[in-house]
């Protein structure tokens, strides 16, 4: 089957009490039993509720795998895959990561004895030394947040391979229809479902899916253990926004790659990261790894410098609305130094290149020209 016909029949299939084309909300979180542990399938919600579980085989589906997970968030997503881990245990993650994670990472488990290693995963041999007896995790995000770089999954897949380590990918930038870790290595593949998989900014979810049936209960037994489950209606709302991911990503590829341009051409911009760019570092890993387009999420710095210019910017965007989050419909413009990215301490956005003059454009499904003309005014 193929990906397009995937999102709107991948796992799913009509109710069969009633023949509903979309699977009803089973708002309840409880169920009858014909006698003591005797039932359907579903006995309380936050273990399994059947609106979830359509939606999770809908995930398994559309990113190959072979159990899907739905979460209340994306950082819930990530907390259960942190739970694999234990005291003295080491990950090595990806050196610029959404801010989120980097406070998980860094504030909380780092916090319970395990250690991180945090590293550009384009230095293969620094990522390959990093690797110990408690190596147990490797963390990638491909294209990052907001830089825009890349990590090369196939090649990092057989180091993991090589020494039995876990290698989870979040894939939410560039969701399935651009980018497919699990046939490219990985173990896991997480998504942030508020952004590109929901589509709407109207509900706020996260996703695992596992490669293998047995690393997905492991993951299964942590969300169930630690209570991070997505509730009916948001599970609902997930599901609709798949059925139209593959349209929507044709869009945002389309409306990015044409931003993307504009902003390179401009006099007043020093740097945009975008990987359709052939003047990205890393164009040739995009072209290699990702299909049918390079996404929606366009960064770029100006050549002044100066915090007070992309301040003016924001404020003075109109189609574009200032806001946190990405992967809507809409247009969003955020600043990531004092929004996305404050929790990453200042010097290491300094080191990383995350400077106070840098803006991250999440350029949604408009159209093309009235978006160029809304950053022109801005801009000027």
């Amino acid at each position: 089957m193929k990906f397009n016909t995937k999102t709107i029949h991948g796992g799913q299939k009509p109710d069969p009490s009633t023949g509903a084309v979309m699977p009803p909300v089973y708002q309840t979180s409880t169920f009858a039993q014909s006698s003591p542990g005797i039932h359907q399938g579903y006995e309380y919600s936050r273990a399994a509720n059947p609106t979830r579980t359509a939606l999770e085989d809908a995930l398994a589906s559309i990113e190959n795998g072979a159990k899907g997970l739905a979460f209340s968030s994306g950082l819930a997503a990530i907390d259960s895959v942190m739970k694999l881990l234990k005291p003295n245990d080491e990950v090595i993650a990806m050196d610029d990561l959404y801010g989120g994670t980097y406070r998980m990472f860094s504030k909380i488990y780092s916090e319970y004895g395990i250690k991180f290693h945090f590293v550009d995963m384009n230095d293969l041999e620094k990522v390959e030394s990093l690797f110990n007896e408690n190596t147990k995790l490797v963390w990638v995000e491909t294209p990052t947040n907001p830089l825009m770089k890349l990590a090369d999954i196939a090649r990092i897949a057989e180091l993991t391979k090589e020494k039995n380590v876990l290698f989870a990918v979040d894939n939410t930038f560039a969701t399935p229809y651009l980018q497919n870790p699990l046939d490219l290595g990985a173990d896991i593949v997480m998504h942030s479902a508020t952004k590109y998989l929901g589509g709407h900014s109207d509900v706020v979810a996260g996703a695992l899916v596992a490669k293998t049936e047995e690393l997905g209960e492991k993951l299964h037994f942590a969300q169930f253990a630690t209570g991070g489950t997505l509730g009916p209606n948001d599970s609902y709302l997930v599901l609709r926004g798949i059925k139209t991911l593959h349209l929507r990503m044709q869009r945002h590829s389309e409306n990015g790659q044409k931003v993307a341009e504009y902003l390179e051409n401009h006099p007043k911009v020093e740097r945009v990261y975008y990987p359709g760019l052939e003047s990205h570092p890393y164009h040739e890993i995009a072209k290699k790894q990702m299909h049918d387009g390079y996404g929606g999420m366009v960064t770029f710095t100006f050549k002044s410098g100066k915090k007070e210019d992309s301040i003016k910017f924001l404020e003075k965007v109109k189609v574009f609305t200032l806001a946190e989050s990405l992967g809507g419909v809409e247009s969003l413009a955020n600043h990531p130094a004092i929004m996305t990215h404050a929790s990453v301490p200042e010097e290491t956005r300094k080191v990383l290149g995350i400077t106070d003059d840098m803006v991250r454009l999440s350029v949604g499904v408009e159209d093309a020209e009235d978006l160029i003309k809304d950053l022109e005014k801005a801009l000027s």
